[in-house]
């Protein structure tokens, strides 16, 4: 079914996804709804459920056969505990920027796609995500940890210099990096920073 190919995609743009986020992300009408599908493509074989993180619920990713289904990379995805928690963050952003922003998840590039159409083998920086609400082009990054101070602001420079708006997801205890990002907000004029938990 069609909804079936949408589910596969959404997972492989995203590398992996919870029932939650692909309730939302394919406009399912209830949980109940997309586990009972969820259930049907692991069992066919298009998509693996797995616990990785004890507290974490069951993560979907696309087996070797869901992958060759929609035309992805042959290549699994690697997960580890720093991006699995990382992405679970950004995941959950967008569902509320979705509702903020009144866009679709069809209105979202992930980074991933961001890549992909430059080409694996480049190697430059992309927002976690990025959309387009009124003509306006959105950049999001979700930043979880302190990075160096001349990689955070070649980043937001580069979002300056891409799109007119970007938009900084931070934890609110990291006082380090709100007071570094509100110094290139003195610089730069279209950041906005938002705190987990208060999207």
């Amino acid at each position: 079914m069609e909804r079936d190919f949408e589910l596969l995609r959404s997972v492989g743009r995203w590398r992996f996804l919870l029932g939650r986020h692909m309730k939302v992300l394919s406009n399912f009408p209830s949980s109940r709804t997309v586990d009972r599908r969820l259930k049907l493509l692991v069992d066919a074989g298009y998509l693996e459920r797995k616990k990785y993180i004890y507290g974490v619920p069951y993560i979907y990713t696309l087996t070797h056969k869901g992958r060759l289904l929609i035309g992805y990379n042959k290549r699994a995805e690697k997960l580890n505990f720093q991006m699995i928690t990382h992405n679970i963050h950004v995941l959950d952003t967008v569902i509320s920027l979705m509702e903020k922003y009144h866009i679709t998840g069809e209105d979202i590039i992930t980074e991933k796609e961001l890549h992909m159409k430059d080409g694996f083998g480049i190697s430059r920086h992309y927002p976690d995500f990025t959309f387009e609400k009124d003509s306006k082009t959105y950049a999001v990054e979700v930043e979880l940890s302190l990075k160096p101070r001349e990689r955070l602001e070649k980043n937001v420079r580069l979002n300056y210099l891409e799109y007119d708006h970007q938009i900084w997801v931070i934890q609110e205890d990291n006082k380090t990096l709100s007071k570094r990002l509100g110094e290139c907000q003195q610089q730069y004029s279209n950041i906005s920073i938002l705190y987990l938990g208060k999207l």
